[in-house]
C-alpha cells in the first residue's frame, strides 16, 4: 500500500517481546514467543523489501545479545540473531544496522515493564538508562556511520571498574577501565581474611549478629533498598518482592562473600533472611552445626506439643509458618483428624512427586507462593 509517488526509502524495525526467566524455566513455547517479533517479522520485512532500493533497514537489537543478561537467554537469543542478520544483510549488498541499544530511561515502551529491583540489577551492572534526547542522538550517529552492528549503551564507567577491582567484569568490557594495580606490602602479598576466619574468633551472638547483617544487606542490594534496616530478619522472602531471579542473584551473591558453594534453592530451602542466617553459620562455622538435633533423636510427641505452645506471631516472625501451612495442607489426611484415606495419601504421594519432578524455577516460584499449580 506504499503510494507510487512516495515509495519506500527505509525499514526501522523496533519491536520486542520480554517474557524474562531462569534458563532452566524456558521452554519451546517461551522461546518462540520472544523469537517471533524479532526473527520471524524481520525475515519478512527483508523479504518484501529485498527487491527495493532502500537507504536504510535498521533493526532494534538489545545489549543483551552481545553481554548477556540474567533471565534473558530467550530474548538474548532473538537479539543475536538480528546482529548476525544485520551482517548477512550487508553481505549481500544491501543496507543494514543493527542498534544493540542499552536502557531507555523512558517510561514508555519496554523501559516501562522494569520494576524497581529490575532497574537496580541494571544499575549495578554498570548500564545507565538512556534519556530521549541522548538516544536519538544516539540512532542519528548510527545512521550516518558505516558499520553494521553497533551499541548504544551509557555505561557506568565508577560501576564497571567496581566490577574490574572484584573481578567480575565482563571480559567484553575490561577495555573501557582501568584494572587497579595489586600492590604488596613489606611483608609480602596481602592476603584476605575469609569470612569463616572472621567469624571464627567471635562469641555465638556475634557470629550471628554479623552474618544477619551481611545477609540483609545483601537482600536490599538485590531488592534495590538504600537501607538494609527495612529488611526484616523472619519475615518470608516471598513476602518482600522476591521471584526467581532475584532468589538466583542473592545466591550467587552470598556465595561470593560466603567463599562456599550455595544451592541454586538456597531461598526455597531457607526462605527468610534468618533461615539462611543460620544456614550459613552452620556451613562456615563446623563446630555450630555439632549440636544440631538429627531426626531419628526427637521425640515427635514432645515436639508437636511444643510446637502447639508457640504463638503464630513468633512462627511468622521467623519466617517459617507459611511454610508450615504448607506443609500441613499437603499432608495425607490434612483435610480431617481421622484416619488417612487412600485418595489422601495418594494426594500426598503426588504433591511429593510433583516436587521431586519440578526443576530450580519451579521450585523457587512454589516457595514464594507464585504459582497455583
Amino acid at each position: 500500500e506504499v503510494p507510487v509517488d512516495a515509495p519506500l526509502s527505509g525499514v526501522v524495525h523496533t519491536a520486542g517481546v520480554l517474557d524474562d526467566g531462569v534458563f532452566g524455566s524456558l521452554t519451546a513455547e517461551r522461546l518462540a514467543g520472544v523469537l517471533r517479533p524479532k526473527v520471524d517479522a524481520v525475515l519478512a520485512l527483508h523479504e518484501v523489501t529485498r527487491g527495493l532500493d532502500l537507504d536504510a533497514f535498521v533493526v532494534y537489537s538489545s545489549a543483551s545479545g552481545v553481554l548477556g543478561g540474567p533471565g534473558q537467554g530467550n530474548y538474548s537469543a532473538a537479539n543475536a540473531f538480528l546482529d548476525a542478520f544485520a551482517l548477512w544483510r550487508r553481505a549481500q549488498g544491501l543496507p543494514a544496522v543493527s542498534l544493540a541499544w542499552g536502557l531507555w530511561g523512558d517510561t514508555g515502551g519496554m523501559a516501562g515493564a522494569l520494576d524497581r529491583t529490575d532497574q537496580a540489577r541494571m544499575r549495578r551492572s554498570g548500564v545507565l538508562p538512556l534519556s530521549v534526547e541522548e538516544g536519538m542522538a544516539l540512532f542519528d550517529t548510527a545512521i550516518g556511520a558505516d558499520e553494521p552492528v553497533l551499541i548504544p549503551v551509557k555505561f557506568d564507567l565508577t560501576a564497571l571498574a567496581a566490577q574490574a577491582g572484584a573481578g567480575q567484569l565482563a571480559s567484553m568490557l575490561q577495555g573501557l577501565v582501568r584494572r587497579p594495580r595489586r600492590t604488596a606490602t613489606a611483608g609480602g602479598p596481602v592476603s584476605a581474611i575469609s569470612l569463616s576466619d572472621r567469624l571464627a574468633g567471635l562469641p555465638e551472638e556475634e557470629q550471628t549478629e554479623m552474618l544477619l547483617d551481611l545477609v540483609r544487606d545483601e537482600v536490599a542490594v538485590v531488592l534495590g533498598h538504600t537501607d538494609a534496616e527495612n529488611i526484616v530478619p523472619g519475615q518470608a522472602f516471598s513476602e518482600i518482592g522476591f521471584d526467581s531471579l532475584t532468589a538466583v542473584e542473592l545466591r550467587n551473591r552470598l556465595m561470593r562473600v560466603a567463599g562456599i558453594p550455595l544451592a541454586a534453592t538456597l531461598i526455597f530451602d531457607y526462605p527468610s533472611p534468618v533461615a539462611i542466617t543460620e544456614h550459613l553459620r552452620a556451613e562456615l562455622i563446623p563446630d555450630a552445626a555439632s549440636g544440631t538435633v538429627q531426626p531419628a533423636d526427637v521425640d515427635e510427641a514432645g515436639l508437636r506439643k511444643a510446637l502447639a505452645s508457640v504463638p503464630l506471631e513468633r512462627l511468622q516472625e521467623l519466617g517459617v509458618l507459611q511454610q508450615l501451612l504448607r506443609l500441613v495442607a499437603a499432608a495425607p489426611g490434612a483435610a480431617d483428624s481421622g484416619a488417612t484415606s487412600p485418595a489422601s495419601s495418594e494426594t500426598g504421594q503426588s504433591a511429593a512427586h510433583l516436587i521431586a519432578d519440578m526443576d530450580v524455577a519451579g521450585l523457587i516460584e512454589r516457595a514464594m507462593g507464585n504459582t497455583t499449580n
